[in-house]
């Protein structure tokens, strides 16, 4: 039941639109009964609908969304909060059990907004991925097969077999199957399987390593989506892919960075997850077949990571991300991060790196998208894709036209990044 409930998909299901039903059906009876003066009822819903307005639009300007707030964000909470206001007026009428209703009224309309502003951003899927935790079930790995297919032309020598799946498979990374970490404090990863790696006979096929935003969690329910309707089309071939943490907990930022406070992401992602994709995964052990990506947080940490291991990552998504790890609270990452060292900030920037490691991106694929309504981070990823231009990256970009930094700026970035990418990973014809 607890897993159930914590894997249950809030955004595409119609989970909010019960919720309304319930909150509009219970109003209905609350005023109904014993019917109100229109002036009250009026009064109620003008106060809850104002006050839910404002309450967000001053969160926003407070800065508690890291970024815009999307529209229909600010509708579902004035529409949320004036069925709530009607519950609070309800709950001090008679008889007993319409007081009653009026507080299952209250907490029925709050949910049903916090639902609609959920929806609105699209990006936390499920209860566990707003609680910060992991909450997939683990699954025995695939065993390893020895495979003599040429990675670059799997396309085309590929035939599926009639045990191959439908869709892809994801499982948590727990457990037995947790991967292994040097000093850093990681959330339980995340594995998706495509279809052709579950059939008795897999080819190898090419890795994804890949990190959400902030605040955020290894779900993997994005980019399984965008890895599944990719295999669909291409016979059941993918990336296998790990969603990793890079934060360590919902709210933390890290900044990429091996630091005294946080403890060591970089190791982690950059040594501890390699070697465990290698030593458990069927995966073409090659830089030119890997990808390191991710989405906002997680595309700025993907991007410095690209750029200071070259030698390791030979392809990078970086899906609407920061211009720079930390870019967000200089002043806070450069004191807990850094030690307070502004000159050992500046030297972990990603072009700072693509300075450092000159010459060496030559065969190296970068895509680079955001959101047309994305003023945050739209201008950081045009600088960006321009700096890995000019240190050698074959770049891919797009800008998603009517997109902010929102649930569809991470699905359709990862469509277009995936596609741009197959036919270099042997997946598609180029």
């Amino acid at each position: 039941m607890r897993q159930w409930l914590l894997t249950l998909e809030l955004i595409n299901s119609p989970i909010v639109w019960i919720f309304v039903a319930l909150a509009v059906a219970l109003a209905l009876v609350v005023v109904l009964v014993r019917p109100w003066r229109g002036w009250r009822l009026l009064i109620a819903l003008a106060v809850g609908a104002i006050g839910g307005y404002v309450a967000v639009i001053g969160l926003e300007a407070l800065g508690a969304f890291d970024g815009p707030l999307p529209g229909s964000a600010s509708i579902w909470a004035a529409g949320g909060f004036a069925l709530a206001a009607v519950g609070v007026v309800g709950a001090f009428s008679r008889p007993w059990w319409r007081r009653a209703l009026a507080v299952v009224l209250v907490l029925v309309a709050l949910v049903a907004a916090g639902l609609g502003v959920n929806r609105s951003y699209g990006l936390t899927h499920t209860l566990a991925t707003i609680l910060g935790i992991q909450a997939l079930e683990s699954a025995p790995l695939p065993a390893a097969t020895a495979s003599s297919d040429d990675p670059a032309t799997l396309f085309q020598t590929w035939t599926p077999p009639a045990d191959m799946p439908a869709k892809g498979r994801v499982s948590a990374l727990s457990d037995a199957e947790r991967i292994p970490d040097t000093g850093f404090a990681a959330r339980d990863a995340a594995l998706y399987l495509p279809p052709a790696a579950l059939v008795a006979h897999p080819p190898k096929l090419p890795l994804i390593v890949f990190m959400m935003g902030q605040p955020g969690t290894p779900d993997p329910t994005s980019l399984a989506a965008a890895l599944d309707a990719f295999a669909a089309a291409h016979h059941g071939l993918a990336p296998i892919a790990i969603v990793v943490d890079q934060l360590g907990s919902i709210n933390a930022d890290p900044a990429c960075h091996d630091s005294d406070k946080y403890g060591k992401v970089s190791t982690y992602i950059n040594t501890d997850v390699p070697a465990y994709a290698r030593t458990h995964l069927n995966i073409v052990d090659d830089p030119a077949y890997w990808v390191i990506g991710g989405y906002s947080n997680g595309g700025a940490c993907a991007f410095a990571y690209a750029a200071q291991y070259p030698q390791l990552w030979g392809n990078l998504m970086d899906v609407s991300g920061n211009e720079y790890p930390g870019s967000e609270h200089v002043a806070k990452t450069t004191q807990e991060v850094f030690g307070g060292d502004a000159a050992a900030f500046e030297a972990a920037r990603p072009t700072s790196w693509l300075t450092r490691n000159a010459g060496s991106y030559g065969g190296h694929a970068a895509v680079f998208t955001h959101g047309d309504q994305d003023a945050t981070f739209g201008p950081g990823q045009v600088a960006n894709a321009a700096a890995a231009k000019a240190a050698g990256f074959t770049v891919y970009e797009t800008t998603l036209p009517g997109v902010n930094h929102t649930g569809p700026a991470l699905d359709l970035g990862l469509r277009f990044a995936i596609d741009s990418l197959g036919p270099r990973l042997g997946l598609a014809a180029g």
